[in-house]
Formats: structure tokens, C-alpha cells, sequence
């Protein structure tokens, strides 16, 4: 994690590429598990990653109950500390509060990080803490007194996995096995934290959670690259009619097909570099919690990074979501015979729109805080500005919003910063609108609460997407119009960065004239067509690829006639 941090992502995703159950396992215990005790534990509690990384024991991460899920502040597990035996006691109150969904649980874990509301003597809660709770003996798996566990049975994917539940029944155990890092207790039950905000507490306790939400992106990104490589090698040999009843072309030659699959083959490249880029700094984020960085930059960089995670993960395990369907179909018949996968990769892509965080709720955090944003720069007039500067642009707000889309040419439309500058209109567009309706509702009388809960469909909901969509592209622009980019790959993966701006951008159409950015039919008509030239152009980029093999040939002599070529009607075969 230190020498090469992208050694373990990319260990991750290769073991999901044979089998998304098998990488899980892997990552719940080292990853999850272990890097939630040393996250959120202390020099105590580096037996047990030690442990871990032996084999001797094998975890998992248990927050999630049959009756709470997203919300994680209302966990009813509880943790009575015992002053006379210096012992924390966990309790599932009733069935609705046993962990469930907790991968590893259902038949290996030894071990569990569970998350229970610790309380002192006199019953004073103090909120979510985590506690390391053995749940089976390691030499024979069967449960530890007290601890009813098993496995809740089988899913619509990844049925490798061992989802698992458990109940506690005055499960005891040591007071050290408490993850003190935001909160610890005396050996006489005296509570201490160093945390004078609450929120901010419960906030560091639930870090951990980031770091699952940053690998779901990157799990989706691998769902597209296996589903569109099958899709598209598929569609370059299947033939299907032509312009003769003597001759059939590849269906990758008609543009339907092109329109279909190509535009989701821009958003893995662009998610791919989101994914990476991201990961690394949440490695930043961690290296500063080991060395116990207490500065301002740490924790708004923390916030930032839980912001983008909340929202990147709906943004790629949707794409992911519709892009394998869009496989499946696209590959016919034969995309609906089980052993060409498309079905597994779907299904299994599935809970990545739901654990780590329901994507709808997830969407709130990110509308929330750029919601804050602005209001702190109307109150208290302080620059708008973030460690990795994904909001640095709103410091523009109000210039932003008097631009207008002025491009006359479709020419003109195929490089990214085209639907850079729209995303930074909508994005501001839809933060002023939402930030008015919440005002708004709670002039109405409303409660924060119910003003929040009013704002989300149309406004913040929206909101939290254009700026996710934003920050990716913008990443993915800067990344390949760096002067490090070899000239040689800048044109087409300029393209693929163009195609993914007007691809995604197409979607808000509506908002774009509504807000008044676009007039006119033609600037539509014109993002249209663009999409459509952009996807030409692509498809014969593949074709050079597919030409090249997986090395750098010499170009023959009749490249140049090739590479002007654009296959109509024609076959590529009889052409060559």
C-alpha cells in the first residue's frame, strides 16, 4: 500500500475478472476488515491485523441491519461497557437488529468489526463506535457463545460470497477490543474523545466506508471492460445483411450499433481514469491518518473524498448497470446463453447500485455539501475551494451562469472542453435552482427535514450527477491534453473524452434550454450529430486496433488509403 498502491487495486480487479465473489473474499478480510482495524484502532490492535495477513484469522465488516441500512446513525446494536470486569457487552436487541448482508459472515469470518452504540454507566450513549468481536472459534467455525451466525442464502449474483447474519446475546468482550482511534473508555468507564463535534466523530468513525464506495467504482469500471469486450469483438464478426443478398457486413459497421455500444466504451476509459486517480487519493488520505495529520487540509480532504465517492459510485455502477444490458442486447440471441457471461457480469454488477450506501441516498451527501458550499459563501463570504479542487470553479458562480453555448460548428464540438464549459453551467444552474427551492420550502413552513426531502427530485438529486459527470471528465480532459500524453495517442483518446462529455451531456438536454444555455434547434441537432460523427470516427480507430494487433507495427504503405476509409456498405474484408 506504500510502495505501490495500485498493486492492490489492480490485484483487485484482476481477481474480479475471473470471478467477482473470489476478489470480494480477498478484500473484505485484508482490505476492509484490516484496514478498518488499523484505521480506526490503535498500536493495541495490531495483533489482529498481523493475524490477518497470517491467515490465522479471517474477517469481515458488520454495520449493516435487517431494519438499518443507509441509515447508519439509528444501528441498534448495542455495547454495554462493564466497569467490574473492564469487559464492553454486545447486544442485539431483536431480530431487526442483527447484522445482516455482512459478506465473509455466512460461513468462514473468525472475526467481525462491528458497530454497536456504546454506552457508560448510568445509560449515557455516546453514539456508533467499532468493536472487534470474535464470532467463531478459528480451528473448527463453530459459533462462540452467545453468537447466533449463519449464512441469509442465495442472491441474484455472487453467490460465491457467504453473506451471512448474525445475532449477539451477551456476547463479552475484552475493553480493548474497542477501535478507539475517535473515542475510547477508561478502565473504570470513564468516556474520552478527542472530537469536541459530534458529527464530525461519527463522520471519522464511518471513514472506512469511502474506501468500499471508491473500490465499487472501480469493480464497475472492470464490468464494463469485460462486457464491452465481449460485445464488441462479437459485433466486429457477427454478420447480419448487407447490400446484397451476396454479401453481409458486421453489424459493428451499422451506426445503430456503433451509437449503441461505442459511447459506453468512452465512459470505461474515462471512469477507468476517475477510478484510478481517485484511489490514489484516498492513499493519500490514509497515509495521512497513519501519520496522525491533524491539519485542516487532512480533514477537508477526507470530507472531499467521502463527496466524490457518494457520488461516484451511483454515477459508474449505473453505467455499468446499463452498459452490460446494452451488451447483452446488442449481442442478440447468443448475448442470453449463460456461458458468454454477460448475464453473470449484470447480475453481479447489480449490488453495486446498492451496498456501501443506497445510490439515491448516496447522491444526498454530495447536493449537501455543495448546497453548503454556497451557503458558507453568501454567509460568511469565504472562498469556495477544496484540496483536490473539484468545487474551485464555483467560485465563478455568477459568471458561469451568464455564459451561453456559442458553438456554430460540429467541427468544433470534438474536443472535451466543449462539454466542460456546459457541465459548469449546469452544474451551477442546478445549485442556484435547488438552493432557491430549499429556501423556498422552508419559507413555506417546512422543517429542515421535510425541505430537504422536497428538493431532491429535479434539483439536488441532479445536482449531485452533473457534478460527479463533471469531475470525471474534467480529470479525464486534463489527463490527456497533459504534455506528457504521447502525441501519437492524443487524438483518439481526445475522442473517446469528447464522446463521453456529449454522450453524458445529451442526457440534460432538456435542462440545458430550460435554463436557457442552449437555444434554438440547432445547437441540439448539432450535440447530436457530433455524438454520431465522434462514434465514426472511433469505429475506425477499433478497427486500426484490431488491425495492429496488441503491438506498435509499422504502418504499410497502404495505411494511409485505409485510415481515410469509412466503411458504408462495403465489406472491410474484400476492401483489403
Amino acid at each position: 500500500m506504500v510502495k505501490n498502491p495500485l498493486k492492490i487495486f489492480m490485484l483487485i480487479n484482476c481477481l474480479g475478472m475471473y470471478d467477482w465473489s473470489l476478489s470480494a473474499k480477498y478484500f473484505l478480510n485484508i482490505y476492509v476488515f484490516a484496514s478498518t482495524i488499523q484505521n480506526s484502532g490503535s498500536q493495541r490492535h495490531m495483533h489482529f491485523i498481523k493475524k490477518t495477513l497470517n491467515m490465522e484469522i479471517f474477517g469481515c465488516f458488520a454495520l449493516t441491519e435487517v431494519s438499518h441500512g443507509s441509515n447508519t446513525k439509528a444501528i441498534r446494536t448495542t455495547a454495554q461497557y462493564d466497569p467490574t470486569t473492564q469487559e464492553f457487552i454486545i447486544n442485539s436487541p431483536d431480530f431487526e437488529a442483527s447484522k445482516f448482508w455482512i459478506g465473509n459472515m455466512g460461513k468462514n469470518a473468525t472475526h467481525a468489526v462491528v458497530y454497536a452504540q456504546l454506552y457508560t454507566q448510568g445509560g449515557q450513549c455516546h453514539g456508533l463506535h467499532s468493536f472487534v468481536v470474535q464470532i467463531r472459534d478459528p480451528k473448527t467455525l463453530l459459533p462462540m457463545p452467545g453468537v447466533m451466525v449463519g449464512d441469509i442464502g442465495r442472491k441474484l449474483g455472487q453467490n460465491g460470497l457467504d453473506n451471512g447474519f448474525t445475532m449477539f446475546h451477551n456476547v463479552r468482550i475484552p475493553r480493548e477490543n474497542l477501535l478507539n482511534r475517535t473515542g475510547d473508555v477508561t478502565p473504570e468507564g470513564v468516556y474520552s474523545t478527542s472530537f469536541k463535534d459530534v458529527r464530525q466523530r461519527f463522520g471519522a468513525s464511518l471513514g472506512t466506508l469511502s474506501t468500499g464506495r471508491v473500490s465499487i467504482i472501480g469493480m464497475s469500471v472492470v464490468n464494463l471492460k469485460l462486457a464491452l469486450s465481449i460485445a464488441i469483438r462479437f459485433s466486429a464478426t457477427r454478420r447480419q445483411f448487407g447490400p446484397n443478398d451476396d454479401e453481409e457486413i458486421p453489424v459493428l459497421e451499422y451506426q445503430m450499433q456503433q451509437w449503441r455500444l461505442i459511447p459506453y466504451l468512452a465512459a470505461t476509459y474515462v471512469l477507468d481514469h476517475f477510478s484510478k486517480t481517485l484511489f490514489m487519493d484516498l492513499v493519500e488520505l490514509q497515509l495521512g491518518l497513519l501519520q496522525n495529520d491533524k491539519s485542516i487540509r487532512q480533514a477537508e480532504l477526507g470530507r472531499e473524498i467521502h463527496v466524490l465517492a457518494s457520488a461516484g459510485k451511483p454515477l459508474a455502477s449505473w453505467t455499468a448497470q446499463q452498459g452490460a444490458q446494452e451488451c447483452r442486447e446488442a449481442c442478440g440471441g447468443h448475448g442470453y446463453l449463460a456461458m458468454n457471461r454477460l448475464g453473470d457480469i449484470r447480475n453481479d454488477n447489480d449490488p453495486n447500485c446498492t451496498y456501501e450506501g443506497d445510490n439515491n441516498v448516496l447522491l444526498q451527501q454530495t447536493s449537501n455539501y455543495l448546497l453548503n458550499c454556497i451557503t458558507d459563501r453568501h454567509q460568511d463570504k469565504v472562498r469556495i475551494e477544496s484540496p483536490l479542487e473539484s468545487v474551485n470553479f464555483l467560485e465563478d458562480f455568477k459568471d458561469i451562469l451568464g455564459q451561453k453555448f456559442m458553438i456554430s460548428r460540429v467541427e468544433d464540438c470534438m474536443d472535451s472542453s466543449v462539454s466542460l464549459a456546459a457541465y459548469k453551467w449546469l452544474v451551477c444552474y442546478l445549485l442556484r435552482e435547488s438552493f432557491q427551492k430549499l429556501n423556498q420550502e422552508r419559507k413555506s413552513g417546512s422543517d429542515d427535514f421535510e425541505a430537504r426531502n422536497n428538493c431532491q427530485v429535479y434539483y439536488c438529486h441532479s445536482l449531485a450527477l452533473v457534478f460527479i459527470e463533471h469531475t470525471v471528465l474534467q480529470r479525464y480532459h486534463k489527463y490527456t491534453h497533459h504534455a506528457s500524453m504521447p502525441a501519437s495517442l492524443q487524438p483518439v483518446l481526445k475522442r473517446l473524452g469528447a464522446l463521453y462529455g456529449l454522450w453524458s451531456l445529451s442526457r440534460h438536454m432538456e435542462v440545458l434550454y430550460q435554463g436557457g444555455y442552449f437555444s434554438g434547434e440547432q445547437a441540439g441537432k448539432m450535440i447530436k450529430n457530433a455524438i454520431l460523427d465522434l462514434c465514426a470516427k472511433l469505429y475506425k480507430n477499433l478497427w486500426a486496433t484490431v488491425l495492429q494487433g496488441s503491438k506498435v507495427l509499422e504502418r504499410p504503405s497502404w495505411w494511409r488509403e485505409f485510415s481515410s476509409y469509412k466503411p458504408t456498405v462495403g465489406s472491410l474484408k474484400s476492401k483489403l
